[in-house]
């Protein structure tokens, strides 16, 4: 899972917004690819398509921290997936 709130709401709120991650790969505008250069041990994506809320508590632990060029793909999936222009 790759999570999408805002660093700010981990303080306070008791539940995250998360995009589930997949090795199917499609290709399509609402995927972000990830890897062993972002600190995961294999190719993956993160589809856009499947967010979901969850409880903090649900997380155990952090794999990895993204860099600023995959957290800007992530908002621009993010933004196609929702029809935001």
């Amino acid at each position: 899972m790759v999570l999408l709130s805002r660093d700010e709401s981990y303080r306070v709120r008791s539940l995250v917004t998360v995009a589930l991650m997949t090795t199917i790969i499609r290709h399509i505008p609402v995927e972000v690819s990830l890897g062993p250069g972002d600190g995961l041990s294999k190719l993956c994506v993160a589809n856009l398509d499947t967010i979901l809320t969850l409880r903090k508590s649900q997380l155990t632990r952090v794999i990895c921290s993204l860099q600023p060029e995959k957290i800007e793909q992530l908002n621009l999936a993010l933004k196609f997936a929702l029809a935001i222009p």
